[in-house]
C-alpha cells in the first residue's frame, strides 16, 4: 500500500510523455508501470524505434520503481504528515516571451530566497535610474553597518565609495552582502525605506507572494518569495531593462589583481545560458534563477531548495533540456493563472542542508568534471521536502554522481572604487601603502615584544641563579657555626661493661695451673663464665648477697648487747 502511494505521488509530479521521448524529457512518468497505456502511436513488431522504446521503457521502469521503493519505505512519515502539510520543493519552467508555464511544481509555495533577493534589489535600482532619481554614476557609500554584514562580501572599509554601476556588477557576480546593503542605504536613505520600495515595486509588477525586509537576502524569517514571483521578476528585468541584459551574464569581475568568478554554475557550462542569479542559506537551500536561449527562444528556470550547487545546476540543465523540447500550447497556464499556495510560511530546510558536521560548499568551482550518462535518465522534479521524502530525494546517488562539464575560460569585467579607474587605483595604492605600513608596524611591535620577552627571561634566569648561590653560601655558613652533637648509641650499654670482652675459643683446652700460674678463684671463674651469658648478672648477684647478709648481722649485735 505504501509503495502504491509513493508511486502515485511520484506520478503526480511528472508530466506525460511517449516511450520514444522518455529519455529526452526529465520526469516522464507514463512508462513507470508495466501495462500502462501511453499516448505513443502503435508500431509494427520489429520496428527499430519500437525496440529502442521498449529498452528505454524497461530501464526507466527499473530506475523509477527503485526510487518508488525507496520512498515507499519512508511512506509512514508521509502518511503521518498528511496531504495538507506535504510541501514539495519549488520548481518552475516558463517561456520568457509568452509567460506560459512549461513545467511547475509548487510554484506559489513560500520559500526563503537567499541571494536571489539581489535581483529584486537590482530591479528597484534600475527602476530609480529609469525614473531619473539616480544614475549609474551615483556614488554608493559603504557605511559601518554595511561593512559589518557577514560574507559573502567585498570587505570594503567604512567610507569607501563606488558607482552604482560597479555596485550592481559586484552583487550580480560576487553576491556581496555589504555592497547590497550599501545600495539599500544609499538609494533608500535607510534599509527599511528601501525594503518598502522593494515591496511596492513587487506588487506593481505582479509579484504577489513576496515579502522583502532586506536588500541582500541574509536570513530573515519574515522574508520570502515564490518560484512564480521570481519568474515574474526575471521576465520584468528582461522586458523593462533590455540595455542591462549583460549585467546578468558576467562570468567574472576583476577588482585590482583579484578575479572573482560568478557563483552561477550554469554560465559557461550549459550552452545558451545568459543569466541570472544564485542564492544560498541553510533554511532555503541552494536556489537559482536562470535563463537560457536556443534558436531564438528564451526559457526561464527556477530551482529552489537543492542540497548542493551541483545538484541545483544539474537539475536546472535537465529542465532546460526538457523545456526546449516542448512547446507551450494554448492550454498551458500563464504565470498569473497559477493557483495560490495553501502554505502560510516557508519550510525550514536547515536540518537537510546544514545538518551535517561539514557545511556545504557554496560552489563547485570551474574544474567540475562531467560524468557519463544522459541527464534525462534521472528522475526529476519530485523532491518533496517533508522529512521522509526530502531525505530520499537528497540521497539520490545517481544525481549526486553527475555534474556539468568544466567551465569555459572566464572573461572578467573590471570594477573599481571611486568615480573612475584612475581614482580607484589611487585609492587602492594608498590603501596598499597603509596596509604595508601597518604590517611593518605590526612586525616591529612583535619583534620588540619578543626582544623584551627574551630580556625579561634572561633577567629572571640571572636572579634565579643569584638566589641559588646565596642559598648555598648561607647553608655553608650555617654548617660551620653549628655545634657538633655526639651521636647517641642505638642500644644502652651498662656502665661497668668493658670495651674488651674475652671470648673463650671453643676447641682450645683450658690451661692448668702450673709453674708461674696460679689457680683462679672459683668466683672469678664463675664471673668469667657468667660474663659470656650476660654482662649484668655477675654484678647483680653480689649486691643481692651483701644486702641479705647485712640485716642478718644487726640482730646478732642486738643479742650480744642484751647478753651483756
Amino acid at each position: 500500500m505504501r509503495s502504491r502511494l509513493a508511486l502515485a505521488m511520484v506520478d503526480s509530479f511528472m508530466p506525460r510523455c511517449s516511450p520514444a521521448t522518455a529519455f529526452g524529457r526529465p520526469g516522464c512518468a507514463a512508462l513507470r508501470l508495466a501495462g500502462r497505456k501511453t499516448d505513443a502511436p502503435r508500431r509494427r513488431p520489429g520496428d527499430p524505434l519500437m525496440s529502442r522504446a521498449r529498452m528505454s521503457s524497461s530501464l526507466y521502469r527499473r530506475v523509477t520503481v527503485g526510487f518508488a521503493a525507496l520512498t515507499g519505505l519512508l511512506g509512514a512519515g508521509l502518511i503521518g504528515i498528511g496531504a495538507a502539510n506535504a510541501v514539495t520543493v519549488p520548481i518552475l519552467v516558463a517561456d520568457v516571451d509568452s509567460g506560459k508555464v512549461i513545467y511547475a511544481q509548487a510554484p506559489t509555495d513560500p520559500w526563503y530566497p537567499a541571494s536571489i533577493t539581489k535581483l529584486m534589489t537590482t530591479y528597484v535600482a534600475l527602476d530609480l535610474v529609469r525614473q531619473g532619481k539616480v544614475s549609474l554614476d551615483s556614488m554608493i557609500t559603504i557605511s559601518a553597518a554595511a561593512a559589518a554584514e557577514p560574507p559573502s562580501k567585498m570587505g570594503f572599509k567604512p567610507g569607501t565609495q563606488l558607482t552604482l554601476d560597479n555596485a550592481l556588477k559586484i552583487i550580480m557576480v560576487k553576491s556581496a552582502n555589504d555592497v547590497a546593503y550599501a545600495i539599500g542605504e544609499s538609494l533608500g536613505g535607510t534599509v527599511d525605506n528601501f525594503a518598502a520600495l522593494m515591496n511596492e515595486t513587487a506588487q506593481r509588477i505582479g509579484m504577489h507572494d513576496s515579502r522583502w525586509y532586506n536588500p541582500n537576502g541574509l536570513p530573515d524569517p519574515r522574508q520570502w518569495t515564490s518560484a512564480r514571483d521570481m519568474a515574474v521578476l526575471a521576465r520584468s528585468l528582461i522586458r523593462d531593462f533590455p540595455d542591462s541584459h549583460d549585467l546578468f551574464s558576467i562570468s567574472a569581475i576583476q577588482f585590482g589583481r583579484a578575479v572573482m568568478a560568478n557563483h552561477n554554475g550554469l554560465l559557461g557550462r550549459y550552452p545558451g545560458t545568459d543569466g541570472m542569479k544564485t542564492g544560498f542559506i541553510c533554511s532555503g537551500g541552494f536556489n537559482v534563477v536562470a535563463t537560457a536561449t536556443r534558436n531564438g527562444r528564451r526559457i526561464v528556470t527556477i530551482v529552489m531548495g537543492q542540497p548542493s550547487p551541483r545538484e541545483r545546476d544539474v537539475k536546472a540543465a535537465d529542465l532546460f533540456d526538457y523545456a526546449f523540447g516542448q512547446s507551450a500550447g494554448w492550454t498551458s497556464p500563464t504565470l498569473d493563472a497559477l493557483p495560490a499556495s495553501a502554505l502560510s510560511a516557508p519550510p525550514d530546510m536547515r536540518p537537510f542542508i546544514c545538518g551535517g558536521k561539514k557545511p556545504p560548499a557554496i560552489e563547485d568551482g570551474a574544474g567540475a568534471l562531467s560524468a557519463p550518462g544522459s541527464a534525462a535518465q534521472l528522475i526529476g522534479g519530485s523532491a518533496a521536502n517533508s522529512p521522509a521524502l526530502a531525505l530520499a530525494a537528497f540521497s539520490n546517488p545517481a544525481l549526486r554522481a553527475r555534474s556539468l562539464p568544466p567551465r569555459a575560460p572566464l572573461q572578467p569585467i573590471a570594477v573599481w572604487i571611486g568615480r573612475n579607474p584612475a581614482e580607484g587605483q589611487n585609492i587602492l595604492d594608498a590603501q596598499e601603502a597603509e596596509q604595508k605600513a601597518a604590517a611593518a608596524n605590526t612586525r616591529a611591535a612583535k619583534l620588540e615584544a619578543a626582544k623584551a620577552k627574551r630580556a625579561a627571561a634572561l633577567e629572571a634566569a640571572k636572579q634565579a641563579q643569584a638566589a641559588r648561590l646565596e642559598r648555598a653560601q648561607a647553608a655553608k655558613a650555617a654548617a660551620k657555626t653549628a655545634p657538633k652533637v655526639a651521636a647517641k648509641p642505638g642500644h644502652g650499654v651498662p656502665r661497668n661493661a668493658s670495651a674488651y670482652t674475652a671470648d673463650e675459643t671453643p676447641g682450645m683446652p683450658e690451661a692448668k695451673p702450673g709453674k708461674g700460674l696460679t689457680k683462679s678463684a672459683p668466683k672469678a671463674a664463675a664471673h668469667r663464665s657468667g660474663s659470656t651469658k650476660g654482662e649484668t648478672k655477675p654484678d647483680a648477684k653480689p649486691d643481692a648477697k651483701a644486702a641479705a647478709k647485712a640485716p642478718a648481722r644487726k640482730p646478732a649485735a642486738k643479742k650480744a648487747a642484751a647478753d651483756e
